[in-house]
């Protein structure tokens, strides 16, 4: 099991104008995350409408985080492109179990993916950054 590609960029952008602290270009967060730009534009526009990001248009336009780094969880960034987390489809509303009447594994499966959402809430932007925050290591 892996996070999906845009996750992933997601990530990358975030982290990076975290560290940035400042407005930056599309072009140059494409470039310095290594984030095709036509996807970074994509992702961009989800951070933005998620009030992640903020966006700047004009001729000096660019995106910054709508937030302290220390607000914005690895959580939300995830969930921002891939919506909420859950190790199975079996934790969808549309989705029914077929094999069982009752299925055991769909609570087992939401024990572990609130344990994994409690994780990723508990990093923050500011934390991953090590910008006089505690390190990873440092996490319980």
């Amino acid at each position: 099991m892996h996070m999906t590609l845009e996750a992933d960029y997601a990530v990358r952008i975030v982290e990076f104008l975290a560290a940035a602290n400042q407005k930056v270009d599309a072009r140059t967060i494409s470039e310095e995350t290594h984030v095709p730009l036509r996807f970074a534009l994509k992702i961009l526009r989800k951070l933005v409408a998620d009030d992640i990001m903020i966006s700047y248009k004009g001729a000096h336009g660019g995106y910054m985080l709508a937030h302290p780094a220390g607000e914005i969880t690895l959580r939300r960034v995830i969930e921002s492109v891939e919506g909420p987390y859950m190790i199975s489809r079996c934790q969808q509303g549309e989705y029914a179990c077929t094999h069982t009447a009752s299925c055991r594994f769909h609570e087992i499966y939401n024990e572990i993916s609130e344990i994994v959402r409690q994780k990723l809430d508990s990093y923050t932007f500011a934390d991953v950054s090590g910008a006089g925050h505690p390190s990873s290591t440092e996490k319980s």
